[in-house]
């Protein structure tokens, strides 16, 4: 692996389970020892997937995010794609020069709030550069060249790790250098990009985890920004935080959540059933509150089968007003009757 490209988890994202995940599959390896597949229906940054490659024969993953959907293609999917080809691509890219790039769509729009102005003339001339040259690309390659720009701007946004809102301040003006994630090929795994609710009537898995949002906070609306740039359709934006109109919208930050999360496990077809919860249900934050509670959760799993409720202390990566003093990730475990 060249030490300078990123891997999965080498980004921000609000309830990222990158420090859980090893403590997830000790239960899961545990409790479900039979299960030969997986399934991850809101796999969010795709760290859970990542590793339950290595330990099933078969993995499903799937989120509605078109951003999440391309970063998956990239890290995960079966297809050609030429390393030095790339790595010749991002040379040209990284000797750009952003005084004489003309102004874009990126620029005009983030330029001076999410991105410092120079930086974000190069983030739109070289995504546009991507889409010119699409034709000359497999597939792969296209995805992997959106998913390194992707990772390789992140931590240069002017923002506290999503784009819910910029940060009031001058922007520094940092080193712009676009390096590759750290791509891989499995056939084991399939990739979808669909509501979970009606990918559960499609598919069949021995084990099926879920970790939805939990709160009002909609992930479209959080990394927008992004995918404003893997779709790149240019519209027009809105707002404060200059967001496209509405799209992708989880019923699972409504007052529908309990509802969906009912229709979810009813329809599921599988032998164990694993769900992610944090309590976060006692935040400070209105929109951070639970539409689903710890109650709500036990109920309906007990419909399908017998449950396990196992519970570890984590601080997670969050960037609004929660308090997180005392705060508990729970995992739920049902076996299947």
């Amino acid at each position: 692996m060249d030490i300078m490209s990123f891997n999965l988890e080498n980004r921000r994202y609000i309830g990222s389970k990158a420090k859980l995940a090893n403590w997830i599959f000790e239960i899961l390896e545990r409790e479900a020892k039979n299960a030969k597949s997986f399934a991850d229906l809101f796999a969010g940054t795709g760290v859970i997937s990542n590793l339950a490659v290595s330990k099933f024969k078969k993995v499903i993953i799937n989120d509605i995010l078109y951003s999440n959907n391309v970063i998956y293609k990239a890290f995960f999917e079966n297809s050609s794609w030429k390393k030095e080809k790339l790595e010749e691509l991002l040379k040209r890219y990284n000797t750009l020069k952003s005084k004489t790039i003309k102004e874009n769509y990126f620029s005009k729009n983030f330029g001076g709030k999410f991105f410092e102005h120079s930086t974000a003339k190069l983030i739109g001339h070289i995504r546009q550069d991507i889409e010119n040259i699409k034709e000359k690309l497999t597939e792969k390659e296209y995805n992997i060249l959106l998913a390194s720009l992707i990772y390789s701007i992140d931590r240069l946004a002017n923002t506290v790790g999503h784009f819910e809102a910029y940060i009031k301040k001058p922007i520094e003006k940092k080193h712009f250098n676009l390096r590759l994630i750290n791509p891989q090929s499995f056939s084991k795994v399939k990739i979808y990009s669909k509501e979970a609710n009606e990918l559960a009537k499609e598919i069949k898995s021995d084990l099926v985890y879920i970790d939805p949002p939990y709160n009002s906070r909609q992930y479209s609306r959080f990394y927008h920004l992004y995918e404003n740039l893997v779709k790149w359709d240019k519209p027009k934006v809105f707002g404060a935080a200059l967001k496209p109109k509405l799209e992708n919208m989880s019923t699972y930050c409504t007052v529908k959540a309990k509802a969906s999360f009912e229709d979810l496990i009813k329809n599921l077809n599988t032998h164990y059933i694993a769900v992610s919860y944090n309590n976060t249900y006692s935040s400070k934050s209105g929109s951070s509150k639970n539409k689903i509670e710890l109650e709500d959760i036990k109920t309906i799993l007990k419909t399908k089968g017998n449950i396990k409720i196992f519970e570890h202390s984590h601080n997670f990566f969050n960037a609004g007003k929660t308090n997180f003093n005392n705060h508990k990730e729970l995992l739920f475990l049902c076996e299947v009757k």
